[in-house]
């Protein structure tokens, strides 16, 4: 896929307010050091479509991005590190989990974890929410260029060992990204193409 159009649409907190369009939606979701605004910008071939800040905690809102006219890049907020209170963490969680029970037009989620860390609780703990809730998800593993080959193979493969000891039968998907090479942009859209491709097929 190659993305020629990416516009932004709207952010707010309430899911009743998302755009009516009934266009596949894909949520980018992880711990708010993980780099996610770097990827969506990467994606989308744009240097500031989704706001990258030095401080943990820029992304604050649902943001949805329309992308080729065809489908929406949902951008929500990050948690973990954030530098905000416990009652607006609060409200993070509720419009976040909000969004993922209620919002029909979500295809799939992508949970994004950094790959040069072994997987933290907060982080497999929502991907077994995501599972408990029957949400389709896969992993990304973002900052692959900050690791040699063979050591980033190894992470990678003992993340996914620990997730099947733990609480998965097998593997979840996975892709594994970098934000500064481009590593694994091609795979990431193509995937999104086609499962676009058989939505549309019925």
């Amino acid at each position: 896929m190659d993305i020629k159009k990416a516009e932004f649409i709207i952010s707010n907190t309430d899911v009743s307010r998302c755009p009516k369009e009934q266009l596949p939606e894909y949520a980018f979701i992880g711990r708010s050091n993980v780099g996610k605004s770097s990827l969506i910008n990467m994606l989308t071939n744009r240097k500031s479509l989704a706001k990258t800040s030095g401080k943990p905690g820029k992304t604050q809102l649902i943001n949805h991005f329309k992308i080729n006219d065809e489908w929406f890049l949902v951008d929500l907020p990050g948690y973990g590190y954030a530098k905000v209170s416990k009652s607006t963490k609060k409200v993070f969680q509720k419009f976040i989990t909000a969004y993922f029970e209620k919002r029909l037009q979500l295809v799939s989620a992508f949970v994004l974890v950094d790959c040069r860390h072994e997987p933290q609780p907060i982080d497999t703990e929502f991907m077994q929410w995501l599972g408990e809730n029957q949400i389709p998800f896969s992993i990304i593993f973002t900052k692959g260029d900050k690791l040699k080959p063979g050591a980033l193979e190894r992470n990678v493969q003992n993340y996914l060992d620990t997730l099947t000891s733990e609480v998965w039968e097998e593997a979840p998907n996975y892709f594994i990204t970098s934000s500064s090479s481009g590593l694994g942009k091609d795979e990431l859209l193509n995937y999104i193409e086609d499962v676009n491709e058989q939505i549309k097929k019925g």
